[in-house]
Order: C-alpha cells, then structure tokens, then sequence
C-alpha cells in the first residue's frame, strides 16, 4: 500500500514528468513496463514505472496525459495495482479488457504521444499509431535544451541505480546439451534458407541459450544482459560490457564470436546496409528496426529465431528439468511438513514462512537463487495473484484460513516453478471451499492427463483447465499456463496456455506450467501448478485412436502433495481420483527416499491413497 510520503514523492514525479512533456509540445507519453530488452524481470536502473507510480508488477503500461494518468495491467495485477498506487493520480484499467492504443485514441484522439524507441517493440507501436495517434519518438520531440532528447524520466530520476555489471560464466555441456557452434550453424542455416544475412539478437535469454554462457545481471534470471547479431554463416558478434566478459568466458565464445561494447551497435547496424536482417517485431526494440531501415538494410519481419529451437529442451536439458524438480521436491515437502505443525500457530508470518522455504532450498546442492519473489499469501491476500509480501503488507498466518505458496528455484539443471494451497486448520475447511479446491485440482488433473495431436496450440487447451470452475459459475482471470526455461526464464515463450497466449502449436520438449485457480477478493486465493513436459506418447504408450496422426502428452515433472484436507474425493472421476492416487505415490517413494523421521511420516499420511 502506497504510504503518505511515497504519495507525495509519486506526485511530484508526474507533475515533473507532465511539465517536460508540455515543454517538449507532447500531449503525453507511454510509460511501459520493460528494459531495452523489452524482458518482464529486469534490473533496478529500468524500474522507470515503479519509480513513477509505485506499482511493481512484472507487467504494465502507463499512458500519462496533461490531465490523465492511466495504468493498464493484466487480471494478475488488477488487485495489487490498486493497492500500490494513488487513486487520486493514478486511474485502473485492464489491458485485455480495454486495450491501451484503443482507450489512448478515444481519450486524446490525434494527440501527439511521446515514447522511447528502445522500451516498445514495433508491433506495439504499430498499434497505437494505427489508431490514428501522433507517435513521436523522443529523440525527435522537440527542441527545448540540453538533454531535450532523453527520455524524459531517465532526466528526472536523478539516483537512478548503474546498469548491471555481473560476470558472466560458461554454462557447461553437461547442463546445455548441444555446443553452441552446432547451435549457431542450425539457427544461421535457417536464415539462409529464408534468404536473410542475419538476425537481431534483443532477448538475453536467447543470447545465453545460444552461447552457452549464464549470468547474475537479474536477480531471478541467471542471464547476461547484452544484444547479438547472428550471421547465416553461423558467425555471431556479441555487445556486451567488457567488464562482464572474464577470460575463460572470452576463451568459451570462441574465435567466431566477435565481442564489442554495446556503444558499437549504431556502426554494426549501419554496416549490414543492403542486408536482409532478421527483426523480431514483436520482441525486440523498435529502435534496432529505425536504424536498420535509415542504414539502407531490409528489415525482415519474423520471429527470434532462437525461441522455438530454446523451447524444446534436449535430451540433457530434460534429464536436468527432471533432476532438478526432484532435488526442488525434497526442500518444498519439508516446508510443507514443517507448515502443517507451525502455520496455523499465529507465530509464523508470511514474510517468515516465505523465508523458511528459502533456507530449505538453500541448502540444496547446486541451489542458484530463486526462480521469482516467491508468493506467500495468507487469507485475504491469496486473492492477489502475484501479491509480495513487504514489511508494510506482512501479516500472521492465522488458524483456520488458506495461505497459498507460489516459489521457484534455479539450478544449472533446470528452473522449476510450483503453486501449493493449504489449509491452517484445526477446524475442518468450509465444504464451499474445498468444492472450489476440488474444482481447481479436477482442472489440473485434466490438463495434465490430456493427450491430442500434434499441432495443437495452448490456446485450444485452455478452456480444458477451466471446464470444472465453469461448471460451478466459477473462473480465474490468468492464463492456464506459460512455457519455463532451461536456467533461464521462469517465464519463457513462445508457446503458452491461455486464451491470450500467441497460438504456437506445442512441440516435443516443451516445459509449460499447469496453473488453473479461483480467487475470492478479500477472502483467499486458491492457485495449483505443477510443470510439465510436452513428449510424444509412443514414449508413455501407445496413441488412442487408429488415425495413426502423430499424439502428444504431458509428462509431470513437479513433485509435491496436493492438500489433503481441502480435497472432496467424491468430486473427482475415477480417473482422475486415480491419476491422484497414483501422483501421489510417485511422491511417495521419490521424495520419500530422501526424508526421514517426522517428515517421512507426514508425506506418508498426506500421499495415502484415496480409493
């Protein structure tokens, strides 16, 4: 909740933010939520919108006019951007429901709307401009002084935190699966085929798959922030600061990786004049497009072409995801016995239950960080589906509520990802709530069982996790599910599960999330998500059906016990009750092998089968 004093600071910000735009004769400005790499988590010197508004979500655009200040976000932020934020400056919308190009052409249609070529990729942009909006770039906004063509926030935020600087390391064979000579070789033979010289590299997390190198410029993204230009020739020139770049990293890369500062991209881009270069419209900067276009290249629109081959995982990446979630698993149960004994005590908070799982997975092997700011929610504070605890929101996990954990961890193995929902007790559960529990572990257990042909795309799958909410008049206003990383990503493209999702037909190797949940506001918040891997089902039995057509399915990959307590078995088909009765004792006996104790005997009694 935004406090007097951070009010004020906010409203300073956007009055000095409004002053320079009406001096740069602009009607107003987006404010987008993203990094010169347009990526969701990014470092603390792109945080421009929190710094403005206060609101510190992953996702979100601000459209700031002379008399209007508006914040677009996503059904996952609805809640938590109310809260973070001044009503008296700061009006809500939902992008999906009221898409920002249309609200802005309503609100000021024509205006002058300034914006930086580096924070919006050109499929955006396209969108505001073809709702008969103005789009001025800021560096050609005006001329009113020194500093006129900066950004206008980067000139306002005078203790705007320094770029990040951490090294960057070789991520071993053992844990990439393929060189990335070979890599190099398959992705630049496909531009050729496609009749382009070279691509634009803007996604770090494509560089870094690429490479095979890993970095600590995020705190929750094991990535090396920097841009690449991929030749068809498999050659690749690399900008990245050199302070980054140690020795054996430099010897990794290779004699075909050239490696420059980021300040060298202008006179890299103008020398691919006459080139066909690949830009990904959607993913990357609009500003690489502009200056490609002003140097006389060809700019060909078309996707990363790093991002489906980063999808499917190897054989090595799956054999990682695998080890990965069973290590993750071990820590995750012991919290979940350590919480059915102390969480509903009212001495443990969320911010102190949040930092107890921490020290659980630190003290696996090979543990790298957290994979997100784990989600600790108890009661009331479940309904904010990407809440974070602070110092100012914390609150005691009381008896006889629901507290819903949502963490990750990174490994060099893989990332994992996983949503668990309890009840405190000691008084059995309302019958209402564990209906709508029932209801959102059915979801699961049917996304998570299906199989269907290849070519399919997340979207079709959607409406699959939902059937058994909306057959109770119930829903969840997020997706269903989006792709993870190898190392990487906790949030990974381009394949995902939801009505909104780009429709990327799901491949062999894929890992996406299965998430269905339902959200009371101001009561609890139930959220269930395990990781899958995408196979082809001749690896877990034969195809249904005598078509012959190719059949994909989902392997499960996460490792934990649903809750008991809120579970009404008799909800549930026989084939589902048994796919949780055989879930459950896959538990049982992997993760089981690793504990002891009292430990050992709550799983037991938590994985006992129900039929």
């Amino acid at each position: 909740m935004s406090t007097c004093s951070q009010d004020g600071a906010h409203a300073a910000r956007l009055a000095g933010l409004r002053a320079l735009l009406a001096r740069r004769n602009l009607a107003g400005c987006l404010v987008p939520r993203s990094d010169e790499h347009l990526g969701e988590y990014v470092p603390g010197a792109a945080e421009r919108l929190a710094w403005l508004s206060g609101f510190t979500g992953s996702a979100g655009l601000a459209i700031v006019l002379a008399d209007r200040a508006v914040l677009f976000t996503d059904g996952r932020y609805t809640l938590q951007a109310a809260a973070e934020t001044d009503p008296a400056l700061w009006e809500p919308r939902h992008s999906q429901e009221e898409p920002p190009e249309r609200w802005l052409a309503a609100a000021a249609p024509g205006a002058r709307i300034g914006y930086d070529p580096m924070l919006i990729s050109g499929s955006a942009l396209a969108r505001f401009a073809s709702a008969g909006l103005e789009m001025v770039p800021f560096a050609a906004a005006g001329n009113a002084g020194p500093g006129a063509e900066r950004n206008p926030i980067d000139l306002l935020w005078t203790d705007r935190p320094a770029p990040p600087l951490a090294p960057c390391r070789p991520h071993p064979l053992a844990f990439a699966g393929e060189e990335s000579e070979a890599k190099r070789a398959r992705l630049g033979a496909a531009l050729a085929a496609s009749g382009e010289d070279a691509a634009v590299l803007s996604d770090p997390a494509s560089i870094n798959w690429l490479l095979n190198i890993r970095g600590r410029d995020l705190e929750f993204t094991p990535v090396a922030l920097g841009f690449a230009l991929l030749f068809a020739d498999g050659r690749l020139s690399l900008f990245m600061a050199e302070e980054k770049l140690l020795p054996e990293t430099l010897a990794w890369l290779g004699p075909a990786v050239t490696v420059a500062p980021p300040s060298a991209l202008d006179d890299a881009l103008a020398a691919l004049s006459g080139r066909r270069v690949r830009v990904d419209p959607a993913g990357t900067a609009v500003w690489f497009a502009d200056t490609l276009t002003a140097s006389g290249a060809t700019v060909s629109a078309a996707p990363d072409p790093c991002r489906l081959p980063k999808a499917c995982k190897n054989e090595t990446e799956q054999a990682g995801a695998r080890a990965a979630q069973l290590r993750d698993a071990a820590a995750l149960v012991r919290f979940l016995a350590w919480f059915a004994e102390a969480g509903g005590s009212g001495k443990e908070t969320e911010c102190s239950a949040r930092a107890r799982l921490l020290a659980f997975r630190r003290a696996l092997s090979g543990f790298a960080g957290e994979s997100f700011p784990a989600i600790s929610a108890a009661g009331e504070h479940g309904a904010i589906i990407h809440y974070r605890a602070s110092a100012g929101s914390d609150r005691p996990i009381r008896a006889n509520e629901v507290y819903l954990i949502d963490s990750g961890a990174q490994f060099p193995e893989g990332t994992t990802d996983v949503t668990r929902t309890v009840w405190t007790g000691p008084a059995e559960p309302a019958p209402e709530l564990a209906e709508r529990f029932t209801r959102v572990l059915a979801g699961h257990i049917a996304l998570a069982t299906l199989r269907f042909p290849e070519g399919t795309t997340g979207p079709a799958l959607d409406a699959l996790a939902r059937r058994p909410l909306w057959d109770g008049g119930l829903d969840y206003d997020h997706g269903t599910g989006h792709g993870v990383g190898s190392f990487l990503s906790v949030h990974e493209g381009p394949a995902g599960i939801s009505r909104h999702a780009e429709a990327v037909p799901l491949e062999a190797g894929m890992i996406l999330s299965d998430e269905p949940g339902f959200y009371l506001p101001g009561a609890y918040g139930i959220r269930l998500e395990n990781l899958l891997l995408v196979l082809p089902t001749e690896k877990r039995g034969p195809a249904d059906g005598p078509s012959g057509k190719p059949f994909l399915c989902f392997e499960t990959l996460t490792l934990a016990p649903f809750a008991r307590r809120l579970i009404r078995p008799e909800l549930l088909s026989p084939a589902a009750l048994a796919w949780l009765d055989a879930y459950h004792a896959r538990v049982r006996n992997t993760v089981g092998a690793a504990l002891s104790g009292p430990e050992r005997a709550w799983l037991e009694t938590e994985t006992a089968p129900f039929a």
